[in-house]
């Protein structure tokens, strides 16, 4: 097996398209995940492939995961323990800051330097190179990776503290599943007013109440009916818990943070932990008795 510039541990929905990302850069990628469809459409592309997390280690210096739990990242690096040649690890997994500094202490023991590199922006913004890539760890090794990680969208080095990223990226996705909880709520007062949903959607975007909710969510997949924005409820569930989680653990109060918690633990009960997170608009239609859809004006 040829070394390559680059690793890819974990190459599912957001993982693939950000694999992609390198290979269109022109860099040589050895990647990794358990599903053998995802590493063979890889494959296809011009990625090697590896039968392991360990033997990608063992063929690269430099390797991203992107992984859907904290018990998972930590498993992961701590089997890579005997790594041949990998030195550094950018996780673009949301894990937490407590999930990071575990990862950075596992890797630390292989003398594999450790990078906290969340990524927000969904697989649109993973399959255009679009994302909001939050990185901290050593700076040295930052300005390392940056040409790799520009090809994954807008960087910001946030600083050195391993978990400083993973703070960022909990503040961002509580706000995200926020305002999908709020604007459920008042557009089915709205829709059971008889008010038309897109049109309230327009009205607030021209106003002080516009937010990602309205602006992308609701036209592209509550209003259509798809809900199909494509992000994970559980994965949405597990970035909220830890935000208040960690915000409890700060003693940072987070009420609100909680009645968001408790709306995604009511959607995931509902509709499974792989229904797509604007499904939080359907427990608010139920509960309203209304429909939140387009009408023809």
């Amino acid at each position: 097996m040829k070394t390559t510039d680059y690793g890819f541990i974990g190459v599912g929905r957001m993982g693939a398209h950000m694999a992609r990302r390198l290979l269109k850069a022109g860099h040589s990628l050895t990647v990794f995940d358990t599903s053998k469809d995802a590493v063979d459409e890889l494959v296809k592309s011009g990625a090697q492939a590896a039968g392991s997390a360990l033997e990608v280690a063992n063929n690269t210096e430099k390797a991203f995961l992107s992984l859907p739990t904290p018990d998972i990242v930590t498993k992961v690096c701590a089997g890579l323990s005997g790594a041949k040649m990998l030195k550094v690890v950018a996780d673009c997994s949301t894990t937490g800051p407590g999930g990071a500094r575990i990862a950075h202490a596992e890797l630390a023991k292989a003398h594999i330097i450790y990078m906290d590199a969340p990524v927000s922006g969904g697989m649109a913004g993973a399959r255009d190179g679009t994302l909001a890539v939050m990185v901290s760890g050593k700076k040295a090794v930052y300005e390392q990776i940056e040409p790799a990680l520009k090809q994954f969208g807008k960087l910001f080095y946030v600083g050195e503290g391993a978990g400083q990223a993973q703070i960022m990226k909990l503040a961002n996705n509580m706000l995200a599943a926020a305002v999908i909880v709020l604007s459920s709520e008042v557009i089915a007062m709205g829709a059971k007013a008889g008010l038309n949903p897109r049109q309230m959607c327009d009205v607030i975007n021209a106003g002080s109440g516009r937010n990602s909710a309205t602006q992308d969510k609701f036209p592209r997949t509550i209003l259509t009916g798809t809900f199909d924005f494509g992000f994970a409820t559980g994965l949405s569930y597990k970035d909220v818990r830890l935000c208040v989680d960690e915000a409890e653990t700060m003693g940072v109060p987070m009420v609100v943070g909680a009645a968001v918690r408790q709306m995604l633990a009511v959607t995931q009960a509902k509709y499974g932990a792989t229904s797509d997170f604007t499904c939080i608009a359907k427990v608010v239609e139920e509960w309203a008795g209304v429909e939140i859809r387009s009408k023809k004006t």
